[in-house]
This record gives C-alpha cells, sequence and structure tokens, in this order.
C-alpha cells in the first residue's frame, strides 16, 4: 500500500474543495467482512486529475457523476479519477471491506468470556480507507454522515448522537458532524455495557463490553466526575466552548495505543477498566489520559494540523495540559511527579537514539505517512510536553493561554501549522517565541546540566552552571542542609531562579551563566554566598526544565545518603531521574542505583517513584546492565526491597501505603529466582498482610514460575478455565511460552511468525505470546531463534502491517541477548534485509540500546 506523501497531498488540495461525505456500514455480513458505502461531494477548482483512497477485500462499483469507473483500474488502494472538470462533483463507491485483527481500520473482537462480538474502528493514521473511501489526508476537512446496519442487539456509537431507526431493524442513524478531518471519524459497535449521565446540556456516556461491566460500574463514578471536572476547567481556560453535540469514552478491547481523540466518541484501551488491584497512580494515569484526550477537542480536532510534520501541536499539547489540568481539576494533585519519572525518560531515551528528530521536524524530513507514523514517540509527547512547561514556565501562564485562545480562535474548524502557532503566542508576549521555537523545536538532543562548586575568597562558595548543549533554560536551583535533629532528612536553604541564555555564537560560552536578575537579563557570572555549602546542590529542581542534570561528588554523597528525606515527591524524581541517566551515561554503576533503591525505596512514600525506580532497577540494571552472572544477587536485591516495603507498608493495603506495596509484590513477583514464596501465594490466594491475588497477580506469579520451570502446560489450562477472559487468554499465551520446553518454545514461535493469514495472532495476543518468549534465565534455549528472528521479523513486518511491525520490533526482539552476536545480526538486517519502516525504526532503536548496554557492561 504506497504511502501518501506530502507532495501529492499538497497537490490533491490545491485542486479539491471537499464539502460531504455520506457513509453507510453494513456489518451483518459475516465475521470476515462488511459493506461499505460511500458518497462523498467534492469540487474541482480547475480540471485536473487525482485519486480517492480505498484499500478494499473487493471494489463491487465505483461512479463519478454517476458515470461508471472500471473497479480494475484500482491501483493498489488508489482509484484514479482523471478528467475532472472545474466545479462540482460527486463521487460513489461500494466496496466489501475486510475486518481487522491488528487494532487498524475496522477492529473486530469475540470476547471468549461471554461469546459476544464487538468492532470498533481506529482510522488514524492513514487507515480510513480500510473502512471507507476517501481523499484521505488531515487537510481536507468535511461533514460527514454515517448510518450503520448492526446485528440486533448491537448499539452503535459514533462521532454525532446516535439514533436507532424504529422502522429497520438494526439501523442507526449518527448526527452528522461539523468539518472534521477523516482520520477522526470513528464507530463503534456490539452489545455494549454504558453508563450515561449528563453535564452542562451534553450527553457523556462511558462504555464497555459487557464482562467488564461490573468492573465498569464500581469504577463509573470516577471516570465520570474526572471527565467532568476536566470539561469544566478547559471551559475556564479556553474561550471556545466544546464543539461537538455529546461526549462519549469507549473502553475497546485490543486497542494499540492508550487512547484516540475521535471528536465526540474518544476510544481507550479497555486495560483502563480495571478488574484488578491497581496502585492510585494507575488510577491517575487513566485520569490523565482521559484529560489528555478532551484537550484534543479543541487542539487536534477543533484546530488541525495541516500535514503530519505538526503533530506534535496535537500531541505535546495533549500531554502538557493533560498533567496540568488533571492537577488542577481533581485530587490527583502530584502529576508532574509520574510525567517525571515515568514519561519524561521516555522522551529523554528516544532524544538520545540516532532516530531522533525534532519536536516539530522540517517539512521535507517528513515526506510521506510513512515517515510520519514514526514520530509518534517520546519525542513527540513527552519531550514536547516538556517543552511546553518551559514555555510556559519562561513566557508566563496568562500569556500562554492567551496566545492559545487566539490560535484556536483564528482556526477554528481549519487546520494550522507551527508557524501559526509561534505566530498566536508571540501575540500574547513580548518575548521573543520565533527564537525559543527555534532553539527549542527545531533541534535534537538533550542538554546536560553539570553544576560547579568552588570555595569563595572569603571562605564561602560559589556555584556556576556548565551546559553542554545549546538550549536556553529557565530553571530553579535547589539548596538542601541536613536536618541538625535528622540527618537522614533534607531541609531547603533556599531556591535560586536561574536562567541559561542559548549561546549568542558556536564558540559563546553562555552555559556558565548564572542567576537571572530582576529585569530579565542574565550576567554572565557565578552565584556567590557565604559560609559553608549545602549538602545537596539540585539542578532543575521542580523539574522546569528538559535537560539531564548532574550532581557534583559531595552532592551525590548527600543524595546516597539521605534521598528519601528529600521533602518534596518532585524533587526526588529529579534525583532519581539524575541517577538513571548517570547509569546510562556509563558515569555511576549499575550496583550504586541499586544501593541507592535498597537504601531508599523502602522509605518511599511516592508510588510513582517506586514503580518507576523499581522498573529501571528490574528491567534495565537486572537484565541488560549488568554481567548475567551478577543478575541473581541483583533480583535477591530488588526482592529484599520488595521485603522491606512490604514490611513497611503492612496494614496499610487500603490506605497510603496500598500503592507501594502492590508496586512491592509485582516486584517480589518478578525477581524471585525460585518457586519459593511466590507458590505458596499462588496455593494461599493471597500474599500474607494482603493483598488478596486477583487475576492479574495470579497470572503474574504463574508467568515467573513458567519461567523458572516450576509449573505445567495443564496447570496453565488450569488458571485458564478459571478465568475465561480475554486477559485470561493473554495471560495463559505469555504462560505457554515462557515455558523453558524446546517444543513449546517451537510452538511459540510458530504462532508468533505464522505464514497463513488463518492461523494470526491478533495483536494482544501477539504481543502476550511475544513477551513470555524471551527470558533471560533461558539464554542457552532461545539463543538459537536470534539468528531465525531478523529475517521472520522482516516477512511479518510486510505481510501484517505497520501495529504488527511495531510490535514486532519492540516485544520480539531477543532483548535478553546482550551480546555482540546478536549485535551484529541486527545490523546486518538493517543494512541488507529492507524492512519496512515500522520495524526498521524499532530495529534500529534496539540496536542503539544494545550498544549503550554493551557500553554500560564494558563488553
Amino acid at each position: 500500500m504506497p504511502a501518501l506523501t506530502r507532495d501529492e497531498a499538497q497537490t490533491r488540495a490545491r485542486l479539491l474543495d471537499v464539502h460531504r461525505y455520506a457513509i453507510d456500514l453494513d456489518l451483518t455480513h459475516g465475521p470476515a467482512h462488511f459493506v461499505s458505502r460511500t458518497a462523498v461531494r467534492f469540487s474541482a477548482r480547475t480540471p485536473g486529475d487525482t485519486f480517492v483512497d480505498i484499500k478494499p477485500a473487493e471494489l463491487r462499483s465505483a461512479t463519478l457523476d454517476g458515470r461508471p469507473l472500471d473497479p480494475a483500474t484500482l491501483d493498489g488502494n488508489r482509484l484514479p479519477l482523471t478528467g475532472l472538470t472545474a466545479g462540482e462533483h460527486e463521487l460513489r463507491l461500494e466496496a466489501a471491506m475486510s475486518y481487522s485483527r491488528t487494532g487498524e481500520g475496522m477492529h473486530r473482537f469475540t470476547d471468549p468470556a461471554d461469546g459476544e462480538t464487538y468492532v470498533y474502528t481506529q482510522m488514524f493514521l492513514d487507515d480510513v480507507q480500510r473502512v471507507f473511501a476517501a481523499f484521505d489526508q488531515p487537510d481536507l476537512k468535511a461533514v460527514f454522515e454515517l448510518t450503520v446496519t448492526a446485528p440486533p442487539g448491537w448499539t452503535v456509537l459514533g462521532n454525532g448522537t446516535a439514533t436507532r431507526d424504529d422502522a429497520t431493524e438494526g439501523r442507526w442513524t449518527l448526527a452528522a458532524t461539523p468539518p472534521i478531518s477523516t482520520y477522526l471519524v470513528a464507530v463503534a459497535a456490539g452489545p455494549w455495557h454504558t453508563v450515561r449521565t449528563e453535564h452542562a446540556g451534553l450527553p457523556f456516556g462511558i462504555h464497555c463490553r459487557r464482562s467488564l461491566g461490573p468492573h465498569l460500574d464500581t469504577d463509573a463514578e470516577e471516570i465520570l466526575d474526572i471527565t467532568r471536572r476536566c470539561y469544566d476547567r478547559y471551559h475556564a481556560l479556553f474561550d471556545e466552548p466544546y464543539p461537538f453535540d455529546s461526549y462519549d469514552q469507549a473502553f475497546v478491547p485490543e486497542f494499540n495505543m492508550g487512547a484516540m481523540e475521535n471528536p465526540g466518541l474518544v476510544t481507550l484501551r479497555d486495560d483502563f477498566v480495571f478488574r484488578s488491584a491497581v496502585t492510585d497512580t494507575e488510577r491517575q494515569s487513566r485520569g490523565m489520559v482521559i484529560a489528555h484526550e478532551m484537550a484534543h477537542m479543541w487542539f487536534g480536532d477543533l484546530v488541525t494540523l495541516a500535514w503530519w510534520d505538526d503533530i506534535w501541536l496535537n500531541e505535546s499539547f495533549a500531554e502538557y495540559m493533560g498533567y496540568q489540568v488533571l492537577s488542577e481539576a481533581t485530587h490527583f494533585t502530584d502529576t508532574w511527579t509520574d510525567f517525571g519519572i515515568a514519561r519524561k525518560s521516555w522522551g529523554y531515551d528516544a532524544d538520545q537514539r540516532p532516530s531522533t528528530h525534532p519536536v516539530a521536524p522540517a517539512p521535507e524530513d517528513v515526506p510521506d505517512t510513512a515517515s510520519a507514523l514514526l514520530n509518534f514517540d517520546g519525542i513527540s509527547y513527552a519531550k514536547g510536553a516538556s517543552a511546553l512547561r518551559q514555555l510556559v514556565a519562561w513566557m508566563g501562564e496568562k500569556d500562554f493561554l492567551a496566545g492559545i485562545n487566539d490560535h484556536i480562535s483564528r482556526h477554528r474548524f481549519g487546520n494550522a501549522t507551527l508557524a501559526d502557532f509561534v505566530d498566536s503566542l508571540a501575540r500574547a508576549t513580548d518575548r521573543d517565541v520565533p527564537a525559543w521555537a527555534a532553539s527549542w523545536l527545531r533541534t535534537t538532543g538533550v542538554d546536560t546540566l553539570v553544576p560547579v562548586v568552588g570555595t569563595g575568597a572569603d571562605g564561602g562558595w560559589t556555584l556556576r552552571v556548565d551546559r553542554d548543549g545549546s538550549r536556553p533554560h529557565h530553571l530553579t536551583v535547589g539548596l538542601y542542609d541536613r536536618d541538625p535533629t535528622d540527618p537522614a532528612r533534607l531541609v531547603a536553604r533556599d531556591r535560586l531562579a536561574w536562567d541559561i541564555p542559548a549561546p549568542a555564537a558556536p564558540d559563546d560560552d553562555a552555559a556558565t551563566a548564572g542567576p537571572a536578575t530582576a529585569g530579565g537579563t542574565t550576567p554572565r557570572r557565578q552565584h556567590t554566598a557565604p559560609g559553608p555549602r549545602p549538602a545537596l546542590i539540585l539542578l532543575n529542581d521542580g523539574d522546569l526544565t528538559y535537560a539531564k542534570v548532574r550532581l557534583d561528588p559531595a552532592s551525590w554523597e548527600t543524595a546516597r545518603d539521605a534521598l528519601s528525606g528529600l521533602p518534596d515527591p518532585l524533587t526526588r524524581a529529579v534525583v532519581w531521574n539524575a541517577a538513571r541517566d548517570m547509569v546510562r551515561d556509563g558515569e555511576l554503576p549499575p550496583t550504586a542505583y541499586l544501593d541507592a533503591a535498597r537504601a531508599h525505596l523502602p522509605y518511599e512514600t511516592d508510588t510513582a517513584i517506586v514503580s518507576g525506580a523499581l522498573a529501571f532497577a528490574r528491567t534495565q540494571i537486572a537484565d541488560r546492565y549488568l554481567p548475567a552472572a551478577d543478575r541473581p544477587a541483583a533480583l535477591n536485591t530488588l526482592s529484599t526491597i520488595a521485603r522491606d516495603i512490604l514490611r513497611r507498608t503492612e496494614g496499610s493495603e487500603n490506605g497510603d501505603g496500598q500503592g507501594p506495596r502492590l508496586a512491592a509484590v509485582r516486584t517480589f513477583i518478578d525477581s524471585a529466582t525460585t518457586p519459593d514464596g511466590i507458590q505458596d501465594w499462588l496455593s494461599g490466594g493471597s500474599v500474607p498482610g494482603g493483598p488478596a491475588l486477583d487475576p492479574e497477580l495470579r497470572w503474574r506469579i504463574l508467568g515467573r514460575l513458567a519461567v523458572l520451570g516450576a509449573t505445567t502446560p495443564a496447570a496453565i489450562d488450569d488458571e485458564l478455565a478459571r478465568d475465561p477472559s480475554a486477559t485470561g487468554r493473554q495471560g495463559a499465551a505469555t504462560c505457554h511460552a515462557a515455558l523453558p520446553d524446546p517444543a513449546g518454545k517451537q510452538a511459540a514461535w510458530d504462532a508468533l511468525f505464522a505464514t497463513d493469514e488463518s492461523t494470526d495472532l491478533s495483536n494482544y495476543l501477539f504481543n502476550a505470546t511475544a513477551a513470555g518468549f524471551w527470558a533471560p534465565e533461558q539464554l542457552d534455549l532461545v539463543r538459537p531463534y536470534a539468528a531465525r528472528y531478523f529475517p521472520d521479523a522482516v516477512a511479518l513486518a510486510a505481510r501484517r502491517g505497520p501495529a504488527l511491525a511495531e510490535s514486532a520490533g519492540r516485544l520480539a526482539f531477543p532483548t535478553p541477548l546482550v551480546d555482540t552476536a546478536t549485535l551484529h545480526l541486527a545490523e546486518e538486517c538493517l543494512r541488507t534485509a529492507d524492512p519496512a519502516p515500522a520495524l526498521r525504526r524499532k530495529l534500529a532503536d534496539q540496536v542503539d540500546d544494545l550498544r549503550r548496554a554493551l557500553r554500560v557492561r564494558g563488553a
């Protein structure tokens, strides 16, 4: 399927003005196909030729202005429209379209818990053509009218309010949309379990499959309360009212992303309908996704990018607003701690790989939709949101919001570019926004900020900040002393506002700039103070900028002794991130990070920090950065940390300690080196002191027992009989793939890389099987599969498309094989095998991560 190029899109946009689509979908034709009928009214500005996008199983008919078009002229996914005259036209097409099992186009899912079937669309980025014919590019907005015929007992949801036709069973009509982009059209159909309410005169609804209904009911008030609060907060921030006629949120199965901002019908992965215990941080993450998608109603849906080089205008803004609005409108007031520890590291890692790109890449660097799809990563989300947070700190929230409202007002129901965005911000402030954008949005890489502490002439101390990089930074420097009554606690001495300007020239040493003055200028001098230096000097305290920070030796010694004694969780997150970065850059031994975790995580009260630090220690340090011979000791350290947290939080299963306790239980399971303990938990049905084992914990234990060779296929099947849900099937797939059995490994491999469409795994079952296949405990067993992986992954990506290509590169890669042989195989694949773009990007990132792991190991 050829990718649409930017040049082709611009040519088509100059020729066409698209007015209205009338789409009829018939979902009653069995499990393989549905029927799609499209009538699109458009005008041509001048005579010319173009094409319409459609990827049918069978194109049954097509007419242009009543004149039949030959279906045989369909070239891949393009039907030529030749000889257009200037003026109005109507195109009609009917096609049989294939259902998807990869989360792209019209995805079809049958719930193993009750046999009910559900379908939903995921049109982004260029998958509209899998559902109906369209001029599929974001700057050809139009009105959409949809009718859907569904099986009896189904409910149909869409962008507009849905009305059932009493005269025709199963026939539904969706209210016409305002002008929106093709990729934002959405339909979801099935026997949904629904909770409805009304707020501010609009119908609100939340929906999930029936088998999850009791779990949705448990959390319905929390979900709806967050939705209402975010809705009200956005109306306080934005001048433009909510632009659509309803607000539905459908939690759908086997969804590839966290959620999708379809106007009026947000689709979210139904993992957010919690059927097992979760931490408060995980509830906060669900709330952030709700807030993030609602921000898109204005930034992305009402005002949409003109081409995919400006995807950051959608995602960075929604990411920033999601965290900010959730913290302002709900009881989740520490959202930026979770962002700092969990999301920001995603951006830092992506920005240090060869595949990095600017937050706002140059248009010529996004030549087609295939290349655009690769940029939905930690840079477009986490780095972009970090840049916007820095922008707000630099220009002030009042001016920032004034610029945002100007931007929305000027481009409502239209399309906009980076230049439009910068122009609106510049109109709201006397700051040099274009220069800021050039430094922050058009460049790549992560600056590193290093404190240089000296002794003053009068016996005091001095501080300057050195920068390896080129961006301006507005940040805070935190100064902390040990509490004289408790050396394990730190108390704030002062917080210095500190501005580092961009270099005036390539050889300019502006990195040594000092504190900001009241007038906003930044003299090139160092900070000087009398008396003893602080015990801890922390750059970027409050985490307002995007940069790696280092600790001077005395500050690291203090952090090593008293990190958990810092008073603010966001401050502690900055220190943990600094330690993480120093490990990755080879400046701190991985064992030193484990020592800090051993000393401080048992006393940490913030769940995001506990979960994030344990995850890095488990998946990176133990599994990749330490030699295989040192791994058992690292796992034992993690088990000890988990035991200490469990002891500290005993009796607080439903209180403030619930989150760290659950994180510790998960870590203890994942780090077990023998079946002792976790087998007793599984047999007894609970962890001593709580919690009881819910399905998630039972599958987690069974998965670990499978890796250790301490369970059997029959025991896995028995657990699946106990939990025959979709997540149960995924848990069983992981467990079977994890067994250290040659025949079992071969069966799992055959399932992953099947060559027959009839045996293809769905996207979630693929992910689950891949998650169990590679285990560091089984290196000798799985090593022969490394050479098979690369040709098989290339073939899979070519046959099954971008979503499975991304999964194959991210989850099925032989990650535990940290050796030069695997590195050479991967490099050879990239040189000679021509993998599909989505797989190529993931393989390139895996290669870079593998090289880093080898450097950290000293190999």
